[in-house]
């Protein structure tokens, strides 16, 4: 007789060829956290929609780390491998129906990014309570590239700042992904760390496989890095990595938050992580006036709404620019007879 228990084990065993190691490692957190405990004990074909409701309801009040309720992203998740499973059971004629389909979760506004401007920097600086998630403005990403200039992984940061990948792409940049005549870079694949072990795959989604142009300052900093390790190790392999440490062991994705967060903290930079760098270059493309379709494709999203909804935070403050801006425009037109507070002069 199946039970839930018995058939999301079964199930997971299916994906272990079909999905990324770290996609896997959620899955079973998933499973073993929270489905088995709380659905577990029933069994498949007595399993009822209520069932399943009072579970996730159940779920969505436990706690995690810092005394949190659980966040809406992780019931999603959780509701996501539930309908997934029991969508396969269903295909296989282990049930008729699937009673995680018409599954509720709470209503819960999702975090949103703010833009570290004076105001956040003061509160934070006066009684260190930060907003939740936070990501540096163009001047505070400015200051901490001056601040690393002379440190030995420049080029990554800048890189990184500037063109927005993530920190398993830029640590599986290899060589031959990178076109110094043509000013191309193309990223095939990243590095997840997985229980301590590196592994190498495709990138996050079909859309992370992407050709990115290159500035003439970012491809004289690949140069002089290509130059530095061929002098230092005698030639370089097109298979090899590109950002190495000086005994050419490669630079692994959770010593760069390591190295990152050190670097910004010595600075005294409101903090941030490594990822949300990748903010930065978003805000930096939309600044520089790029069209939202190119800022999709260099942050290697699959549709425009994602860009939108993971950088409202940052086309929001570029909008208030561009409002601002027209306002200025159509009031240089306009010859007021009166004024509101001196701002416009009739």
């Amino acid at each position: 007789m199946w039970t839930l228990r018995r058939w999301l084990e079964f199930w997971l065993s299916t994906q272990e060829n079909r999905l990324r190691p770290s996609t896997m490692v959620g899955y079973r957190s998933v499973v073993y956290d929270h489905l088995i405990p709380t659905l577990g004990h029933h069994t498949m074909r007595k399993l009822r929609a209520k069932d399943a409701q009072r579970a996730m309801d159940r779920i969505s009040r436990g706690h995690v780390r810092g005394g949190r309720l659980i966040s809406p992203s992780s019931l999603n998740g959780i509701r996501a491998v539930l309908r997934t499973a029991l969508s396969e059971a269903r295909r296989q004629g282990v049930i008729d129906l699937n009673p995680a389909r018409g599954l509720k979760l709470p209503s819960g506004a999702k975090p949103r990014a703010v833009v570290w401007d004076d105001s956040y920097v003061k509160a934070w600086q006066n009684t260190g309570v930060r907003p939740r998630v936070a990501v540096w403005d163009l001047h505070h990403v400015g200051q901490f590239l001056s601040s690393v200039q002379n440190d030995r992984f420049f080029s990554l940061w800048w890189l990184v700042a500037l063109r927005g990948l993530r920190r398993g792409e830029i640590a599986g940049l290899r060589w031959e992904d990178i076109d110094l005549a043509g000013g191309e870079l193309t990223v095939r694949e990243q590095i997840v760390v997985v229980r301590g072990a590196d592994w190498v795959g495709p990138p996050k989604s079909a859309a992370g496989v992407r050709t990115m142009s290159l500035d003439r300052f970012s491809v004289e900093l690949l140069s002089a890095l290509w130059r530095d390790q061929r002098r230092r190790l005698g030639w370089v392999d097109p298979n090899e990595r590109v950002f190495v440490h000086a005994d050419g062991k490669p630079v692994r994705p959770d010593w760069l938050t390591r190295r990152f967060r050190k670097l910004a903290d010595s600075e005294g930079l409101p903090p941030v992580r490594l990822h949300d760098l990748r903010h930065g270059a978003a805000g930096v493309e939309a600044a520089a006036g790029m069209d939202l379709k190119q800022i999709q494709e260099d942050m290697g999203h699959s549709t425009a709404w994602t860009t939108i909804d993971t950088y409202s935070c940052i086309f929001k403050s570029m909008a208030a620019v561009a409002v601002q801006k027209s306002a200025d425009l159509l009031m240089s037109h306009v010859k007021l007879r009166w004024a509101l507070s001196g701002a416009y002069q009739a």
